[in-house]
């Protein structure tokens, strides 16, 4: 785990890893947060950012409720619940089931 410049923290597969382009939105003392966490490393998921929604008026407006939710670099989004196979569903490029 590693901070970046802006206080968000990400995961890091391996230090030459390409930029991130999966972002976990997310709250801090979130257990569905937590479960997400696990379910994205069962799905084997890339390396993605967390980004903590907690105090960002624009964030909480959007996500609200909806946390966890995973979002790709084409915009798409996985919100909560999902499971391992939807996650390899959504990063396939297909549509979660």
């Amino acid at each position: 785990m590693s901070w970046n410049e802006s206080g968000r923290v990400f995961y890091a597969a391996r230090p030459d890893a390409r930029p991130m382009s999966l972002l976990l939105f997310q709250r801090d003392d979130c257990c569905l947060c937590d479960e997400a966490l696990d379910i994205l490393a069962a799905a084997r998921a890339p390396a993605f950012e967390s980004v903590f929604i907690d105090g960002d008026d624009a964030l909480e407006a959007r996500y609200g409720i909806r946390i966890p939710v995973l979002r790709d670099a084409a915009g798409r989004e996985l919100a909560w619940p999902f499971d391992a196979r939807a996650v390899r569903a959504f990063l396939d490029g297909g549509t979660p089931v």
